[in-house]
């Protein structure tokens, strides 16, 4: 008995021994315990607890502890936690539109000297891995990144006004906007990229081109998202991208969501990019933003990304990404679907979109008279003129 009990004890884990031991100090009979305590070492609770785990478990209970037993998790004990790493990585964060993971520039180590400078806690590097990937986030190769030209030399000062503004904007309950066109969509049945679940050997069939059909046109998803809250507003056009309808599209929110879920806003921070309808250099865009302050009553102060950091802007990894996933492998056979589909794109944070219609015409090439752009209330913010400014109401 002996040598059978020494050969098989060290096979076996914590549990495993406590019920081995258990048996052989049943089939020993009486004085079994303190025999087989004498031969191993062991103590006689953890026999006596043995016997009795032989007479309530089962062969199922695998797990060495009860349910239940062993240290928490960090994010239990913490349960603010992955907030916190959000926090730290968002702003330094990019991403694909067309993919609903982000990649942060933050390096493991950093986060971890962060959450131990800012929160006191450590945090090891596998679970702050573990929770970045909860959160949607990626470890990428540095593939694509590089801009066409030299990157602009006050890019990152930018980008940390852009952050601190926005922040004194939601800490005071101001609303903060980062907005955007998604690419033109075709309408009609066309391929659309990705893939859905349908019954075996049934594809759906789409046409064998992509020539835009005229009668059913193109549409322009205009995305305001607002930060505060994790809800967006998307103007669906059907016309022209330019920047009346880039303006009109945030005055549709305003009107709509924006004047209600902040009544005693007097400010408006958008964060836009520096080329497309919404250009820093966009005459028209200026023009209109200067009726919009004017209806609303609102200082409307505009930051715009430096060129090539498009990927950097909040709406396109918090909102474009989701709504291509959620359309991925439907074709956009009309208008209604297309609204329906945005309307119904969520996320597992909360994410909340409403889309609208629009047919209302912009024609191109809208020319703003040297009197009407002097007549702006713009004030440029030092020190990045070009690409800061406020435009007061008249």
């Amino acid at each position: 008995m002996e040598e059978h009990i020494k050969s098989v004890l060290p096979y076996l884990n914590e549990k495993q021994r406590r019920i081995f031991l258990a048996s052989c100090a049943n089939t020993l009979g009486w004085g079994g315990v303190k025999k087989v305590c004498e031969l191993t070492g062991c103590d006689k609770e953890s026999v006596a607890r043995g016997k009795r785990e032989l007479e309530t478990s089962s062969p199922e209970d695998k797990g060495v502890r009860k349910k239940g037993g062993g240290r928490k998790k960090i994010e239990i004990t913490y349960p603010e936690l992955p907030g916190w790493i959000e926090k730290i990585v968002s702003d330094s964060t990019y991403g694909n539109p067309e993919n609903t993971l982000v990649w942060t520039t933050q390096s493991l180590n950093k986060i971890q000297d962060a959450l131990l400078s800012e929160h006191h806690i450590y945090v090891s590097a596998v679970t702050i891995a573990r929770l970045l990937r909860q959160l949607d986030y990626s470890l990428q190769t540095n593939r694509k990144m590089l801009q066409v030209g030299e990157p602009h030399p006050d890019r990152n000062e930018q980008f940390e006004y852009i952050n601190a503004l926005a922040k004194l904007f939601i800490f005071e309950g101001q609303p903060v906007i980062s907005v955007d066109t998604k690419k033109k969509e075709n309408i009609g049945n066309f391929k659309n990229n990705g893939k859905e679940y349908r019954k075996s050997n049934e594809p759906r069939e789409v046409l064998d081109h992509d020539f835009p059909l005229k009668e059913l046109g193109k549409v322009s998803p205009y995305g305001v998202y607002v930060l505060n809250d994790n809800t967006a507003f998307v103007n669906l056009g059907t016309s022209h991208d330019t920047g009346e309808f880039a303006v009109e599209s945030i005055a549709r929110w305003w009107e709509n969501i924006g004047k209600n879920t902040f009544p005693d806003a007097k400010m408006l921070n958008i964060n836009c990019d520096c080329g497309g309808s919404n250009g820093n250099r966009v005459r028209l865009w200026k023009c209109q933003l200067q009726q919009f302050a004017n209806r609303t009553g609102l200082e409307i102060y505009v930051s715009h990304f430096p060129p090539g950091t498009s990927k950097w802007n909040k709406i396109e990894h918090r909102l474009f990404c989701y709504i291509s996933k959620n359309w991925a492998g439907k074709p956009l056979i009309d208008v209604e679907t297309v609204v329906s589909l945005i309307s119904n794109t969520t996320t597992k944070t909360g994410l909340s979109i409403v889309c609208e219609r629009d047919d209302s015409v912009y024609p191109l090439a809208q020319k703003v008279s040297d009197k009407e752009f002097e007549s702006i209330n713009i004030h440029k913010i030092s020190p990045f003129y070009e690409w800061n400014y406020i435009i007061f109401p008249c």
